[in-house]
């Protein structure tokens, strides 16, 4: 077999001790993408030629490996898991999880500007103006992404610490679910609940003497829940980690006359540090301190469970567990403790470490997100908010997957 020049100098350079700058050869490069030469069953003689003594598995009087029939090597086992992997038909036959395009909800980030803004700490991902956030949904709808979340960065002289401008009906999120269900009257359009895009403080909820107010709070996510509910909102998703808002806001709805909208609230949702490119796309990092007064410590596990059970009794739809991957035991434990709807949000921390990834060459983007995003449904997950909600169900058509 004629050794490519790459390849000896590959293996040159490795043997002078220059293993960091030597290029880099695959197994397929040095040996070919497959052998073609018919191995003999037997295995009789393949070791004669070697220059050593080998070891012999079917030797003895307890070979580790078997003869059968036909004087082939044989391993005496009758369950052989890899028959139901032996082609892409049969995989696809006994596959347990699948994800499509109809489990994704989609987060976009709009702004008041008439262009769109990239978010240099997420790429790919922009701050969209009214015109492209319509587009972007007309085409992930087309892909068959049915749900869409929206998150304002708002400007700063509307930030106040009460955040009146969260309930204001003429603010940008109003206006855009007006605009997106004349448009689209097919899209569900969810909402977030929660006061830190409209906050000078830059938390999630009102604040005195660096306290979070909780009931405070809570009375101004009610007004936020039922003026969002007012624009059209199908979902409302409180992601605030306040005590009784969920109760307190189906409650609001209620009494409003909106039973039909949904509450997904954000029942695990962990003090975390995988939050970071969102703030910067939202432009809202805390003013002081951090969030671990109101959400969760990523320590504890069992708290998930009583979070869950409260949000269930209070009245949540659907619950959310933030972030996705590091906890996909809180999501298993969820699944498995209630039985509503668990949703898993892959955050942008998540997504813009497989980006970078992406951009030094390290890793397959498609490979690595579809898998990823199979690794939430395969952990109980019903639901996926996933910045690559389009660009995956682009690559689930592609591939017939659904």
């Amino acid at each position: 077999m004629k050794i490519p020049a790459a390849i000896v100098l590959a293996i040159s350079a490795t043997a002078n001790g220059f293993t960091s700058s030597s290029p880099t050869v695959s197994r397929s490069a040095l040996f070919g993408a497959g052998n073609t030469d018919p191995v003999d069953p037997t295995m009789n003689g393949i070791d004669d030629n070697l220059g050593y003594e080998a070891f012999d598995p079917t030797a003895g009087d307890s070979p580790a490996v078997a003869r059968n029939n036909n004087g082939g090597v044989w391993v005496k086992q009758r369950a052989r898991p890899r028959r139901n992997r032996k082609s892409a038909g049969v995989r696809a036959m006994v596959r347990e999880n699948i994800v499509t395009p109809a489990n994704f909800i989609y987060p976009l980030f709009i702004h008041n500007e008439d262009h769109n803004t990239d978010i240099v700490s997420m790429p790919g991902c922009q701050r969209h103006c009214a015109e492209s956030m319509l587009k972007e949904i007309g085409e992930a709808l087309e892909l068959g992404v049915k749900t869409f979340v929206l998150f304002p960065k708002v400007e700063d002289e509307l930030k106040t610490n009460l955040a009146c401008e969260a309930y204001n009906p003429e603010g940008i999120v109003h206006r855009s679910i007006r605009m997106i269900k004349e448009k689209y009257p097919e899209a569900i359009v969810c909402t977030d609940v929660a006061l830190d895009p409209y906050s000078d403080q830059g938390h999630d909820g009102v604040v005195e003497n660096g306290v979070i107010l909780n009931d405070i709070t809570v009375n101004q996510l009610c007004k936020q829940a039922v003026s969002q509910a007012k624009a059209g909102a199908d979902i409302v998703a409180p992601s605030d980690m306040q005590d009784g808002r969920v109760k307190a806001i189906r409650d609001a709805l209620d009494s409003e006359g909106f039973t039909n909208v949904s509450i997904l609230s954000y029942t695990a949702k962990y003090a975390s540090a995988y939050y970071g490119p969102f703030r910067d796309a939202l432009d809202s990092h805390p003013g002081f301190g951090d969030k671990k007064t109101y959400q969760q410590d990523p320590a504890n596990g069992r708290e998930a469970l009583i979070e869950a059970a409260l949000d269930a009794e209070e009245g949540a739809d659907m619950l959310m567990v933030k972030p996705g991957m590091p906890y996909l035991d809180i999501i298993r434990r969820l699944k498995d403790a209630s039985d509503l709807p668990i949703a898993a949000y892959h955050v942008s921390g998540e997504y813009s470490m497989l980006k970078a990834a992406v951009e030094k060459g390290w890793l397959d983007e498609k490979d690595v997100v579809l898998e990823t995003l199979t690794c939430f449904k395969r952990a109980g997950a019903d639901i996926i908010l996933t910045y690559y909600a389009k660009q995956a169900a682009q690559w689930i058509k592609e591939d017939g997957l659904y």
